[in-house]
């Protein structure tokens, strides 16, 4: 082969590379959300797809999928074609924490699933009802204390960062709750308005409008310092815990096999929504705190993450209920 036909044939390849990112999109994306409507998953996941339709003129199609503590969404996005038109919004109970939890996963997130961009963090927030007699993570922990089980801490799902917090909380505390775990946020914060639960410990964005209206009382934060948008509310950490610290992250992902192009388009716009001040707001206001970046550095925090939490349910004995 001469010269002439080696530039051409590298011509071509690089054409032929960056053609599904200049063709991208050609249809509707589909965006499967792994839990119930209303949580800190789907209000992160519609905050950045509805500004990327709304400055890019793309149409996406957010999908809704809970069940099997988020297993069951995360499995159809890894089996659908890894052609850009199917993404995920994972989360780290989904991706690191329920391959320990879990003996049979359908799927591998570090081997099945492209990392585009994290979205956002947050801490779990532990409230009551505001008429409850709980007014402290103190009072709360008394409580356990003198009736061992008669507490009930709710969650969104087992192996969520909620429900593992709580764990974390009795093993740190010496205590013993009984956990009521849900199929997302919403129903668990209608149980726990109606006294059916006594306590929740919820992603910010999923508690905070309830916590602002003056229905729940928010008594402790999971992350280890106090929580921006909640400055009055303590840190376990800070409150003879020393140390303590779980919180959550979101992310966009793709199956894997997507082509590199379009993972590199999506992390770019991804990024540039995230920098805008109504995008950022909005999951400021919500209390997480705007992540982004690479690609890689996500495919870094979950692979971390994995190994990190892996420990955590091992240690805990967290189980599947």
């Amino acid at each position: 082969m001469g010269l002439r036909q080696v530039f051409a044939a590298l011509a071509l390849a690089a054409f032929a590379a960056a053609a599904p990112a200049q063709d991208y999109p050609a249809k509707p994306i589909r965006l499967i959300v792994p839990f119930p409507p209303g949580g800190g998953t789907d209000i992160a996941a519609r905050t950045v797809a509805n500004k990327l339709s709304e400055t890019l003129r793309w149409t996406f199609v957010v999908e809704n999928k809970p069940g099997a503590g988020g297993n069951l969404g995360v499995e159809q996005a890894v089996k659908s074609p890894p052609d850009g038109y199917t993404l995920v919004i994972g989360q780290t109970s989904k991706l690191a924490i329920n391959p320990a939890l879990y003996a049979k996963l359908p799927y591998d997130p570090l081997k099945d699933l492209s990392p585009i961009a994290l979205i956002v963090s947050a801490p779990v927030v532990l409230v009551v009802a505001a008429n409850s007699p709980y007014k402290s993570l103190g009072d709360l922990l008394a409580a356990a204390r003198r009736d061992p089980g008669a507490v009930t801490f709710a969650s969104p799902g087992n192996g969520t960062v909620s429900h593992l917090a709580g764990e974390l909380l009795q093993r740190a505390s010496g205590v013993k709750f009984t956990h009521v775990p849900y199929k997302g946020a919403a129903q668990a914060m209608t149980d726990l308005l109606g006294g059916q639960v006594q306590s929740f410990m919820s992603s910010v964005p999923s508690a905070l409008a309830q916590i602002k209206g003056g229905r729940l009382r928010a008594i402790a934060v999971t992350s280890a310092k106090r929580a921006a948008e909640m400055p009055e509310v303590p840190a376990i950490a800070e409150s003879g815990y020393a140390g303590f610290d779980a919180t959550t992250w979101y992310g966009l992902l793709a199956p894997a096999g997507t082509p590199a192009a379009v993972i590199k388009r999506l992390n770019a716009e991804v990024n540039r929504v995230l920098g805008m001040p109504d995008v950022s707001g909005r999951l400021a206001a919500e209390g997480g705190e705007v992540l982004g970046g690479s690609p890689e550095g996500f495919a870094s925090l979950l692979k971390a993450d994995h190994a990190k939490w892996g420990r955590i349910v091992k240690e805990s004995g967290a189980k599947v209920d």
